[in-house]
């Protein structure tokens, strides 16, 4: 989630209060001054009705009033509006920090899991080692019982009291040789099975220590992250019910300033023309956005398939100018998707997950879709970048730029006390796209530059 900078509504008052302001200064400007009635050619419509001098002077003494109305409802409205966004980043670095938590306590499960995995080879290792004793117990044994079974007297006295003549006297010395050397071979196997135990042992013991300790540091984590997000549920409420208050009395204040300017009709006609120019403009941008996001699906149809793994192994990394439109690209196809808070893998939009706060009651959980750092994580792992899942860590995985240097592909991202709230990708030309807050989708925005906080460049 992203503060939205949202001005459009005072920069048509603005429009509004310089009309005021300059009927004030020219009486004659914006009033039809009385005059001969001209003949009206055939099909243009009728001049507008010519006041006399009392009827103007009410005229400028109403809008007279009116301005100075307009221009304390503008700047009460400026100042909800600053409120809100302010509302809108506490609300986001809360449900970041919880998802920071939630980062360290994943991280801190997989190594539990390789410890584990660890020990379980090194038990392994010692059944092993106690099947070579045994092995080696079982050769001595069957060595031992059949000298006993045979009764040979390997002696000097049993050679010479047995052996026939000098040839079997060799004979029986030679066999003598063999056994002897048999039997040393077999104590020898005993002994360095009974070794490679014992150290099978000592490792398999500090390899399930490392793995407990391991564990024990998981579930710590585990419950400190949901600790994390109970507690960034409960202030994104108390924060949510600030906002509500805010944009309760934006609403009030709108409905006074649209009083205030529909109570003229000249004042109402530029506000028209403004919305139209407004209208048109957002039609103009959302036929662009359609065009730029169809024009990067094409292009990602007919690209070389992402790096196996999605970012999280086999190929390395792609790298270059054609690398970097790829993750702009990515990223540009998924143009009105909705957002959805703890949405957004490897692989594309995801459900969101709940925050017990104000991604709940937009129903976050029920979207498939992209929060800000899970459209950055999809768009990277398209050439072999496997990004971390939380915005702040996103903002330290690459290289850091000055802002004067940002450049196309860029990551920029937002901080308050310190905190990453948010980020997003340059496009240039002062363009960027984002997924913005929970109610909105993926969009291409104008930098915003208050609060922004580092430029990351992966390569």
């Amino acid at each position: 989630m992203t503060r939205e900078t949202r001005r459009p509504a005072p920069t048509a008052v603005g429009v509004l209060v310089v009309l005021a302001a300059v009927v004030l200064a020219s009486p004659g400007v914006g009033v039809a001054a009385a005059a001969p009635a001209a003949a009206v050619l055939p099909g243009q419509p009728s001049p507008p009705p010519n006041p006399d001098d009392d009827e103007l002077e009410r005229s400028r003494q109403d809008v007279s009033d009116r301005a100075a109305e307009v221009g304390r409802l503008t700047a009460r409205l400026a100042e909800l509006e600053a409120e809100a966004d302010d509302l809108r980043i506490e609300v986001a670095s809360r449900n970041e920090q919880a998802l920071e938590a939630r980062d360290t306590a994943d991280a801190a499960g997989a190594e539990a899991d390789a410890a584990a995995a660890r020990a379980a080879e090194a038990r392994e290792a010692t059944e092993e080692a106690g099947r070579a004793v045994d092995d080696a117990r079982t050769r001595l044994d069957a060595f031992v019982g059949d000298v006993y079974t045979h009764g040979l007297d390997l002696g000097p006295l049993g050679l010479l009291s047995r052996a026939t003549d000098p040839d079997d006297l060799m004979d029986r010395a030679r066999l003598t040789n063999a056994l002897s050397e048999d039997q040393a071979g077999v104590l020898e196997e005993l002994e360095q099975a009974r070794i490679a135990q014992a150290n099978a042992d000592s490792l398999a013991r500090a390899a399930q220590e490392e793995a407990d300790r391991r564990r024990a540091a998981a579930e710590e984590a585990s419950n400190a992250a949901d600790r994390a997000l109970v507690e960034a549920a409960e202030a994104a409420d108390e924060q949510q019910g600030l906002l509500d208050d805010v944009l309760a009395e934006q609403a009030s204040v709108r409905q006074q300033l649209d009083a205030a300017e529909n109570a003229d009709a000249g004042l109402r006609a530029q506000r028209d023309r403004y919305r139209a120019w407004q209208a048109e403009q957002a039609r103009l941008a959302a036929e662009a956005e359609a065009r730029a996001r169809e024009e990067a699906r094409a292009r990602i149809a007919q690209a070389p398939a992402p790096a196996p793994g999605g970012g999280g192994g086999g190929a390395p990394p792609r790298t270059g100018s054609a690398a970097m439109e790829t993750v702009i690209d990515r990223a540009m196809a998924q143009i009105g998707i909705t957002y959805a808070w703890g949405g957004g893998t490897a692989r594309g939009p995801s459900r969101g997950i709940r925050d017990g706060g104000a991604a709940d009651r937009h129903g976050d959980y029920n979207k498939v879709g992209f929060d800000c750092s899970g459209l950055m994580l999809y768009a990277f792992a398209g050439i072999g970048v496997n990004l971390p899942r939380w915005s702040g860590n996103q903002a330290n995985a690459g290289r850091l730029v000055p802002v004067s240097d940002m450049r196309r592909g860029d990551m920029l991202s937002w901080a308050r006390n310190g905190r990453t709230y948010h980020i997003a990708m340059y496009l240039g030309d002062g363009k960027m796209i984002e997924a913005p807050y929970s109610g909105a989708s993926v969009k291409i925005s104008p930098v915003r530059y208050g609060g922004l906080n580092k430029v990351t460049r992966m390569f």
